[in-house]
């Protein structure tokens, strides 16, 4: 199951290629914030997004990842695998 996970977004890492680090459950990895770049849905330090498969896919606000993420714990093992998943990949 693919899931798209809250994460904050704590440093920018490349801004010329759009990588940004995010903490996602104690757990900071790089990921891909191309398409969160320009607009009110522009991102940077301190925001919280929508990640999927490494894509920063949507900005969203602190109640809602709060509320995302309760809901993802609540699933148990799917959640588990995807913070699995995402301990062990990796943007460069």
């Amino acid at each position: 199951m693919c899931l798209g996970i809250p994460g904050q977004i704590v440093e920018l890492v490349d801004f010329h290629h759009h990588i940004a680090k995010a903490e996602v459950s104690g757990v900071r990895r790089n990921v891909n914030i191309g398409l969160l770049t320009e607009g009110p849905d522009a991102v940077g330090v301190g925001d919280w997004v929508l990640i999927h498969v490494g894509f920063a896919m949507s900005k969203i606000d602190e109640e809602e990842a709060r509320s995302t993420r309760e809901f993802l714990i609540s699933l148990g093992e799917p959640f588990e695998a995807e913070l699995d998943e995402l301990e062990q990949s990796s943007i460069e």
